[in-house]
């Protein structure tokens, strides 16, 4: 007999494997049979349902509205949904190839189902348990139009049903363009060219190779591929697209390796943080009154408005840079925001909101601090990474930084520079200021707003120091005094006394004083504005009555309702940054106002121009009077309180305000094209110190803005000038000295008077 093992080599025995074969050919095919019945079912249940598709063309979808700088820089935008639309010779080949490689490579093959894809992806499926799609472009635009992102049968054989729909109606260069106008890239954007837009700053026609990979790469997951809060990601997504481009033979291989050695490098402008966001806020509430919410916020409007972008970004970084620095200077360092290891946190895990943006140099950000010692400390700000030594917190007074930062801490610091490349910053200690401040600046023959800047940080406080903030002027309001009294008939060269004086009232004796605490005699009328003495003032107020001097203001723009009482005189009433800056435009525009205004023209989607401006123009006073008061506010510069703007080394024309206690401090100036006023303060009206004027802390603030701001312009002459004419020996100056009985002024010669000791 031969050995049961060797019978078994010698014939062949059947697989055990094989017997079960008939049972899952049977089993699959009654699988495919329950499949084909289920969805046999379901489109007989939807295919009467369906909605049409007619949609995709007569419905306009979400569009930003937009609104522009002078020369048509975007300063801000308002939407619910961030969308550009495009047509489809708009959307560059290099976009069109890495969508098509990635998401759909026979899109212009299929009818709307590619049926190939769809049974690999099912048997995939089925026998490995992958998880693939097989959603062409058709389908995945029925999903974002007609249906859900939800996972369910249900769902994708209505797209099908609505892929088969669109494919008929359609042509493919309209399917595509639909798409690519409705797709979701992150961040609020739809569509390509929003995207394009909000993460390199460009049009679609500036895109390069790597940009365009890296928006095609977006479209699968937006929350994970986000190149701002996962660059890593981002990057290899991008990567995975130019490989499947050089597999459909879009690009060749040098070009596949040149491209995926290139840096991710994303735009540091985003108009949501940008440095108009006041004033794009104070459109929108202009906006607001005369529109629908509709029509703003998704009907695509085109606002066109006066403001100079590179006139506003200097405004914004002048008015930043001075409240940070008086801040430091007036402050000590009181510590860091928080410390997340006292409260439970975790160094791995911690994130901030603010690392959802991307950065940019002169950004203040939050940052992490991983770890610190004496020489220095390594800071986490998202994706980056920053070092800081000694240098960096050299306005704390401290040396060691361990004494400022330890680990755990979260800090407030200022971007220099970034490395796209590495990933590494370089920062500055910092912190956010108590001390608020605003800067606007008006074209004085037009009355068009060229810069506006209503706080330090529009995300911390949204109220506008600019135009709603009511505060004493101070100082600033003195030349209404003197415009009064030029309208009076007197001469920048006639004197008044700067001697005490006092006036009985119901509630006791006002008795001015001036700032310096010192009285300096007879003095010319130059003399007493450029110097900002307050008891010549009050003399000419009285001798003139007060109540010309509040017409005189109001002329100019001041509508308060201004009590008749002498400390008028001095600013002891109310206004705004923006009425006050108007009123000083009346100087250097010979007399005449040039009423305010910052829309230029409104468009529709349609490019039909819904409202145009038209110039208004207000004679407030003649243009000699106009000549003596530029003569006066020019000696404010020359040889007034501010003298620090000659260095401007222009014509320019000014004044200076400070306020009681010194809660306000205040410039305006002109040259003979702009006019520009700088407020600072705190909210709440505390005194911002001793020793601070407004020539000490608005004045340099000004002089910063005004340098960048007249960068490139020719120096410019004023139009109307007072030449004075020298003084005949036969004519006695003119002071003016009140009855100690009437309480009238009363005109005394010079030899009436002696000037009191100084004091």
């Amino acid at each position: 007999m031969y050995n049961k093992k060797v019978i078994s080599v010698l014939i062949p025995q059947p697989k055990r494997k094989l017997r079960f074969l008939p049972w899952m050919t049977y089993s699959l095919l009654l699988l495919c049979a329950a499949m084909a019945g289920t969805a046999a079912g379901l489109i007989f249940g939807y295919g009467f349902d369906l909605e049409q598709v007619e949609e995709l063309q007569t419905v306009r979808p979400n569009i930003v509205s937009y609104v522009y700088s002078d020369k048509g820089t975007v300063l801000g935008q308002f939407a619910l949904e961030r969308r550009i639309l495009v047509s489809y010779d708009e959307i560059p080949k290099n976009i069109k190839n890495a969508i098509l490689a990635t998401e759909d490579q026979n899109f212009f093959r299929h009818t709307g189902i590619d049926f190939r894809r769809l049974a690999s992806t099912v048997l995939r499926d089925l026998l490995f348990w992958e998880q693939k799609g097989a959603s062409t472009l058709t389908m995945q635009l029925s999903k974002l139009r007609f249906t859900s992102p939800e996972k369910t049968l249900e769902r994708k054989i209505k797209d099908m049903l609505f892929a088969i729909q669109i494919e008929k109606n359609y042509s493919k260069e309209q399917i595509f363009t639909f798409y690519c106008n409705q797709i979701y890239l992150g961040h609020g954007n739809y569509g390509i060219a929003s995207a394009a837009d909000y993460y390199f700053g460009k049009r679609l026609n500036d895109l390069t190779l790597a940009e365009s990979a890296l928006l095609a790469g977006i479209i699968f997951s937006p929350q994970n591929f986000s190149p701002i809060t996962h660059p890593d990601r981002a990057v290899s997504r991008r990567n995975y697209v130019l490989r499947r481009m050089y597999e459909e033979a879009y690009i060749d291989r040098a070009t596949l390796k040149s491209t995926i050695a290139e840096p991710l490098n994303l735009s540091d402008v985003h108009h949501d943080q940008g440095s108009a966001s006041y004033f794009v806020e104070w459109v929108r509430q202009y906006l607001e009154n005369k529109y629908q919410t509709g029509d703003i916020w998704q009907g695509g409007l085109r606002i066109y408005t006066t403001i100079d972008y590179d006139v506003q970004t200097a405004a914004y970084r002048a008015l930043r840079e001075g409240l940070k620095k008086f801040d430091k200077a007036s402050r000590r360092w009181s510590g860091p925001e928080e410390n997340i290891l006292e409260s439970g946190g975790d160094l791995r895990t911690y994130t901030h909101p603010e690392w959802g943006r991307t950065f940019y140099e002169g950004q203040m950000v939050r940052g992490l601090v991983l770890e610190s010692n004496a020489a220095h400390a390594r800071v986490k700000v998202g994706s980056y990474n920053a070092t800081l030594g000694p240098k960096e917190i050299s306005w704390t007074h401290q040396t060691r930084v361990d004494r400022i930062l330890k680990e755990g801490d979260v800090a407030v610091f200022s971007v220099t520079r970034i490395n796209h490349a590495d990933r590494t910053l370089e920062v500055l200690l910092d912190r956010v200021p108590e001390v608020q401040g605003a800067i606007l600046a008006l074209e004085n023959k037009t009355g068009a707003l060229k810069a506006m800047v209503g706080g330090f940080d529009f995300r911390q406080s949204k109220f506008n120091r600019a135009t709603q903030a009511l505060r004493q002027p101070g100082s600033i309001f003195k030349p209404f005094t003197y415009v009064a009294a030029m309208e009076a008939g007197y001469s920048p060269l006639d004197t008044v006394l700067d001697a005490p004086i006092s006036f009985p009232g119901l509630t006791g004796v006002y008795a001015p004083t001036n700032s310096d605490g010192e009285f300096r005699g007879l003095i010319p009328i130059r003399q007493a504005l450029a110097q900002s003495r307050n008891v010549p003032t009050i003399r000419i107020a009285n001798a003139i009555g007060i109540e010309k001097v509040i017409q005189a203001a109001q002329r100019f723009g001041l509508e308060r309702d201004f009590p008749p009482y002498l400390p008028i005189a001095l600013g002891a009433g109310e206004t705004t940054l923006q009425e006050i800056v108007s009123a000083f435009s009346v100087f250097p525009n010979n007399g005449v106002r040039a009423l305010p205004y910052f829309i230029q023209r409104i468009e529709n989607y349609n490019g039909v121009a819904t409202e145009e401006h038209r110039h208004q123009f207000k004679e407030v006073i003649s243009t000699e009077t106009s000549a003596k008061m530029i003569y006066l506010l020019r000696a404010v510069v020359e040889a007034g309180t501010a003298t620090a703007a000659k260095t401007l080394q222009r014509p320019l024309g000014g004044k200076t305000g400070t306020t009681d206690d010194a809660t306000d401090s205040w410039f305006v100036g002109f040259t003979p094209s702009l006019t520009a006023g700088v407020w600072v303060g705190y909210d709440e009206k505390k005194s911002l110190g001793e020793r601070v004027f407004g020539a000490t802390l608005a004045l340099p603030i000004w002089i910063n803005f005004m340098g960048e701001a007249l960068k490139g312009i020719p120096v410019e002459e004023f139009e109307s000038s007072f030449a004075p004419e020298p003084a005949s020996p036969n004519v006695t100056a003119v002071a003016f000295q009140e009855d100690s009985k009437t309480g009238q002024a009363e005109p005394i010669s010079v030899e009436d008077i002696t000037p009191p000791a100084r004091r």
